[in-house]
Order: C-alpha cells, then sequence, then structure tokens
C-alpha cells in the first residue's frame, strides 16, 4: 500500500501530526509498535501540565503560546474537556535560572504571573510549606491537559479525516531511494512519498537505519499519586506545581477528582534499554523514599501512597527538542529528544511536523530545535 506520508509513532507528537496531514487532505498511515495511548510512551500517566512562562527559556514561549491555542481548537472540535485551569506554581530561589527564566518570559511576552514570597504562598494555600529562602511564581491561566484524553481526541479526529492507523506494527528497515520511502514491519511492506519519524525513545534506533547517529538517551520516570487532604489539595483550590529545590526538580498536580496528589520528579533517571522492560515503581528503593522526602519537606499534608507508575524521557544533551528535516532527505521529518517537557507543545508540534511535510517550511521559529547543534551529525 503506497501513502501520501508515514507517521512512525503514534504517540503525543505523531499522533497529533497524523490529525494535521489527514485534515489537510495527506493520504496518511500511522504506525506504531504497541496500542496508543499506551503505557511505553513519555504520555504515559493521565496528565501533564502546561505552563507558558518558560523556566526551560524564552525561545518556547512563542510555541507554547501555539500549542495553547491549538488545544483550544481541539477541545472546540471534539466537545471534550481536555484542559483544566488549575493555575501552576512555581517555586525556587530567587537568584536561580529557574525562577529568572519564568519572570523574564513573563515580562517579555506579557504573561500573567503573581511573583510572592514564601510566607504569602503558605497563607494561600495551606498545603504547602516554604521556607523564606524561596518565592513562588504563580501563573493563573496556566494548568493541566489530559494528555491521554488530548491523544485518544487526536486519534479519534485522524480517522474521521482518512488516516489509517497499524497498531502493534514494529518497523524492521526503513530505505530511501529516489525521494521514495519503503518501511518493513514484520508483516508487510509500505511506500510513502514522505516520512514522520516521532517514535519517542524509539527514535534513535530507528534513525541509523537513516544514517544519523543522534545524541537520545532513554531514562525510567516514576511518578506516584498520594492520599491526601482533599479540602486542601482538590483541583479547584490547588494548583499544578514545580518545585526547583537543592535536591532535585519535582513537578505535580492537584488531586482530580479525588485522583490523590500526585508527584514526579524531572531530573534524574535511569538510562535504559526501551526494548527491554521497565522496572515497575517500587523495585527500585529509591523510587518511594525520594518522592517522600520531599513530601515531608514541603507538603507535609500529603498523607499514604496510593499508586505509583513508571514512564520513559529520551533526553538531549541540553534538554531542549529535536524538531528538524532530515539532512539528507527533504521530505522526512524528525520529532525526538523532548527530554521530559515536551508533551504541552505536542498539539503545536504536530501542527510544525505538517508544515514542513507539506511545504519544507513552518511560521514557528524551529531554528533552536535544530539537529546541527550536535557535532556527530
Amino acid at each position: 500500500m503506497h501513502y501520501d506520508v508515514i507517521v512512525i509513532g503514534a504517540g503525543s507528537m505523531g499522533m497529533a501530526a497524523g490529525y494535521y496531514l489527514s485534515r489537510k487532505g495527506k493520504k496518511t498511515l500511522l504506525l506504531d509498535s504497541f496500542q496508543p495511548p499506551h503505557n511505553k510512551g513519555s504520555h504515559h500517566g493521565e496528565t501533564r501540565i502546561i505552563r507558558y512562562a518558560y523556566a526551560e527559556g524564552e525561545e518556547y514561549v512563542p510555541f507554547i503560546l501555539k500549542a495553547r491555542e491549538l488545544w483550544s481548537d481541539l477541545e472546540k472540535e471534539t466537545g471534550k474537556q481536555l484542559f483544566l485551569q488549575t493555575g501552576v506554581l512555581n517555586v525556587g530561589y530567587e537568584k536561580s535560572p529557574f525562577i529568572q527564566n519564568i519572570i523574564a518570559s513573563s515580562n517579555n511576552y506579557s504573561l500573567p504571573l503573581e511573583v510572592m514570597e514564601a510566607s504569602e504562598v503558605n497563607r494561600r494555600w495551606r498545603g504547602i510549606s516554604l521556607s523564606n529562602d524561596t518565592i513562588g511564581c504563580f501563573e493563573p491561566t496556566s494548568g493541566v491537559l489530559k494528555c491521554e484524553e488530548c491523544i485518544e481526541a487526536y486519534r479519534e479526529l485522524a480517522v474521521t479525516y482518512g488516516a489509517t492507523i497499524l497498531t502493534n506494527s514494529e518497523v524492521k528497515e526503513i530505505s530511501v531511494k529516489d525521494k521514495h520511502i519503503t518501511i518493513k514491519t514484520s508483516s508487510r511492506t509500505l511506500t510513502a512519498d514522505s516520512l514522520v519519524v516521532a517514535a519517542g525513545a524509539w527514535s534513535g534506533k530507528l534513525l541509523s537505519m537513516l544514517d544519523l547517529d543522534l545524541p537520545l538517551h532513554p531514562v525510567r520516570k516514576t511518578f506516584a499519586w498520594y492520599d491526601c487532604n482533599e479540602k486542601m489539595y482538590n483541583h479547584y483550590d490547588f494548583p499544578a506545581f514545580a518545585f526547583d529545590t537543592s535536591n532535585g526538580l519535582y513537578y505535580g498536580f492537584p488531586s482530580i477528582d479525588r485522583s490523590g496528589l500526585k508527584i514526579g520528579r524531572y531530573d534524574g533517571g535511569e538510562e535504559i534499554n526501551p526494548d527491554k522492560p521497565l522496572d515497575g515503581f517500587g523495585e527500585l528503593t529509591e523510587d518511594e523514599a525520594d518522592i517522600e522526602q520531599f513530601l515531608s519537606h514541603y507538603m507535609p499534608a500529603g498523607n499514604q501512597l496510593k499508586y505509583g507508575k513508571t514512564c520513559m524521557y529520551t533526553l538531549t544533551p541540553d534538554e531542549k527538542f529535536i524538531i528538524d528535516l532530515h539532512p539528507k532527505y527533504a521530505n522526512i521529518a524528525i520529532a525526538a529528544g523532548f527530554s521530559g517537557h515536551g508533551f504541552k507543545f505536542s498539539s503545536a508540534v504536530g501542527n510544525v511536523l505538517s508544515d514542513l511535510i507539506i511545504s519544507g517550511k513552518t511560521e514557528l521559529d524551529i531554528s533552536p530545535f535544530s539537529m546541527n547543534r550536535f557535532k556527530s551529525i
């Protein structure tokens, strides 16, 4: 079977790309080794934070503002609530790059932000206990995306627009000849005019078939839900949050529909082979201990562990994304290395990938995410 475009990886970025490509009239096939949404990807875990005054750098702000617009469009098209405006509280040391980038992003893009001393944070949210050497930056318009429901929404619409989705179909071989792409799975051979590679932790393996050696490093990550005082931590009264502490960068969510307080650690993590089973939550001794030391220090009213889960991040050395065209093949677009902070952008990334395939260019500035920054290319 021949297609205009094949998308390898039907997760966060790939499913969004499949939606935009099919909506724009391209005969599109999405291939995935599993059944998305699934527990093998970076999108696993029900919820993701979306924030706009971006701690990781101002170059992300136009991108995330476009993503916000596209998430709103998706809600309107599906009639589903995919975003919860809980607000996001960022906590850190006043002079830290984390806090300074948030304040600079807010100032330069006129984004709503309330900067407050620790004592004010403690008064406003009784479930938080900050020491006086930290400050809080509260983004009232930010909040939470229901990540797995977002992927489901894109999947349903992509199929409505004519896309084909083949699941449980691992790619074994990719070859390019005269702008003609051939992909082989264990059971079939497929061809296309263009290709998108957005396969998360498996991107490095697939890109090696296209003579690319990118510094992509999958790591195991954990997060967990805790019983809590619902009067303090419910999602109507308590924000999503990111805390830059001396022990690491932690993030979390209020109790959504009495699910419990959800907490994870952004940095750290054991590098893994994505083809091997992940250790489950709690199989490593530090899984629970790491989160509980955070809880005991900053949110002492968070209580007993309910359950935990694992997922994978795929890191680049600078933790910036890779969004680019293949240096040899202008008909191949690549999205990889989202380093644990990519999901919120996936609506915009999918749109950008469709632009790159259709016209070779996009309105958003993706130059910071070029693969040319890596000397191994």
